[in-house]
């Protein structure tokens, strides 16, 4: 099956998926939202109605803006700051990942934003991570195996990324995959975060960096070159060191080149970066020029509530929109898993035994 238009949407719900950019307090429930702020009397939810509230969390997201984007986050972080909280939209997210087709996802959160009601870093972990077993179970004995990873992230405005990074390494043998920074990029490069980069590199951890996203060229540089980062978060700004010319030729710049030529993952999400301006639209989006050079890309959700989507939507956009194929789909997944961090062994497990037979199932080369 190589044409489009054969390629429907139930078959794209089918597909085997791995989710390499996925925010834990970007894809709550609207219901969970309103029935968590109710029980921990949290009054200041814009809507009460949950069809309501996702709406309005998707309208607020569509602004244009990463900064106004990321201010819809006070309402799903307010309700995540006891461990009984956590452990619960942990859970609930093992469980609309699995029923979506995800077989493998890494779930970011900062854990230093969740600890104003008096829990300390080491128990916003272990609540999250009890979560994720608990959802992982469920969905083992529903039928829709999981495997859940988590990463730390840590604010690229705040000063705690250090902190944070050892708290990636204490945990990493119990379902911390690794790390990350987030936030606003524009006035807060990751070289202000050396110290826990130089730190993960001794320690043989992996990190990804949000780079490439609201900000150019220059956050991609200081994140490979001055940080070592193992992926970047988006990365859709490399496409600025890429000339195509009036042919469809394509050039590409020193950037560019050593990004590709190294198989430097890139954690893309295409709806998340049209609603804040990073791209222009689905069919517009640099991931399916990306994808014909051969960048290493894979495709993501970044932030499920704010987007309304999910893996199945972004890949039927994908495939509506951008005349993507299930031979791209499958080796978008393949990107991700190859990706993952994960111990080798255990990605080529996947590979091998779910995802190949997952897509061959529906059709495709093999």
């Amino acid at each position: 099956m190589t044409a489009t238009a054969a390629l429907t949407p139930t078959i794209v719900a089918r597909t085997p998926k791995a989710l390499l950019h996925d925010h834990l307090d970007g894809g709550l429930r609207p219901a969970t939202v309103v029935e968590l702020a109710e029980e921990s009397g949290y009054a200041d939810l814009p809507a009460t109605d949950a069809d309501q509230l996702g709406r309005w969390f998707r309208d607020a997201a569509d602004s244009g803006s990463l900064e106004r984007y990321l201010e819809t986050f006070s309402h799903t972080v307010a309700v995540m700051q006891t461990p009984e909280q956590l452990s619960r939209v942990a859970r609930e997210c093992a469980l609309d990942l699995a029923a979506d087709g995800v077989v493998y996802a890494e779930s970011r959160f900062a854990p230093e934003q969740h600890i104003t009601a008096g829990l300390s870093l080491e128990e916003v972990v272990e609540a999250v991570l009890a979560g994720f077993r608990a959802g992982e179970e469920e969905a083992r004995a529903a039928g829709i195996p999981i495997r859940m990873v988590t990463l730390l992230t840590a604010m690229r405005h705040a000063a705690r990324s250090r902190e944070i990074a050892e708290l990636a390494v204490r945990y990493r043998d119990d379902g911390v995959g690794g790390f990350d920074i987030a936030g606003a990029e524009a006035g807060f490069p990751p070289t202000r975060h050396l110290d826990a980069f130089e730190y993960l590199r001794r320690e043989n951890a992996h990190f990804t960096i949000h780079a490439g996203e609201a900000f150019g060229l220059p956050s991609i540089w200081e994140a490979i070159q001055w940080c070592g980062a193992d992926r970047l978060g988006h990365g859709v700004r490399i496409v600025d060191d890429i000339t195509v010319d009036d042919e469809g030729a394509a050039t590409l710049g020193g950037l560019a080149g050593y990004v590709r030529d190294r198989r430097i993952p890139l954690e893309m999400c295409p709806s998340s970066n049209v609603q804040t301006g990073a791209a222009d639209s689905i069919a517009a989006h640099p991931i399916t020029l990306l994808k014909t050079l051969l960048f290493r890309v894979t495709v993501n959700t970044d932030n499920r509530l704010m987007s309304g989507t999910s893996m199945t939507r972004e890949m039927q956009l994908l495939v509506d929109e951008a005349g993507w194929t299930i031979e791209d789909l499958r080796w978008a997944t393949i990107n991700a898993m190859k990706s993952a961090f994960l111990p080798f062994d255990e990605r080529l497990e996947i590979i091998e035994h779910v995802v190949k037979p997952g897509y061959a199932a529906l059709g495709a080369h093999v």
